[in-house]
């Protein structure tokens, strides 16, 4: 069998997009930008938090721009980086326009003592569930987040596994488990439903139980 082009469907190819130079000098321009010199491929710039969400607004915005693609929310802890003696963490942007063929990294970089960064979740819907993960590797707070809670690790989790000074083999059991009720009545809220009763919520005890009880002396 051999496969053939429909001919109906339109292909319309990818402007050329701004070029790497043009892009961070304009960033430079309106937000003080400077380009990582970590990064010796790609286009990553260094921008203050307080600039932050306005310099991703504007890379989404600008009609040349239109960097309308968040591929991910990441952090990075420079703890044991060879000869590093700026802030310990970083959170990392990743853009990508699905209408010019160009692509960027904004980076911010956060204090170990102060270590708390913008919420882009009204940006970017990813960015809801992207900030989740990122604090709960790394311990960075997004402020203004509406629901910044755990997300790979477990409710009763101490501690962060992604930080370098996390001990790589510490375990911790999980005791009780977290029926996620308050995520799951908002997502339906959010959907157009009403929530008319809430039933008790069975939070396990923990151990193992039978499903059926044995009467002392009776057989079983």
């Amino acid at each position: 069998m051999s496969a053939t082009h429909d001919s109906t469907i339109p292909s319309t190819p990818l402007a050329a997009g701004v070029p790497a130079d043009a892009l961070l000098a304009r960033l430079a321009e309106r937000f003080q930008a400077v380009r990582d010199p970590l990064d010796r491929w790609d286009l990553t710039v260094l921008v203050a938090r307080e600039q932050m969400r306005d310099c991703l607004r504007f890379l989404r915005d600008e009609p040349d721009l239109r960097f309308d693609m968040l591929l991910d929310v990441s952090g990075v802890d420079y703890l044991a980086f060879p000869g590093h003696r700026g802030a310990r963490f970083a959170v990392q942007y990743p853009l990508k326009s699905t209408a010019f063929r160009h692509r960027i990294r904004v980076k911010v970089m956060v204090d170990e003592n102060d270590c708390t960064v913008p919420s882009v979740h009204d940006l970017w819907k990813i960015a809801d569930w992207s900030e989740r993960e990122t604090w709960d590797q790394y311990g960075i707070v997004f402020a203004g987040h509406p629901n910044l809670k755990r997300l790979l690790n477990h409710h009763e989790f101490s501690g962060h596994p992604l930080r370098k000074d996390y001990p790589c083999q510490k375990r911790q059991k999980l005791s009780v488990n977290d029926p996620m009720d308050d995520q799951l009545e908002a997502r339906l809220v959010a959907r157009g439903y009403t929530v008319v009763e809430r039933g008790d919520r069975d939070l396990g005890t923990g151990a193992i139980t039978h499903s059926a009880a044995v009467t002392p002396g009776a057989t079983p």
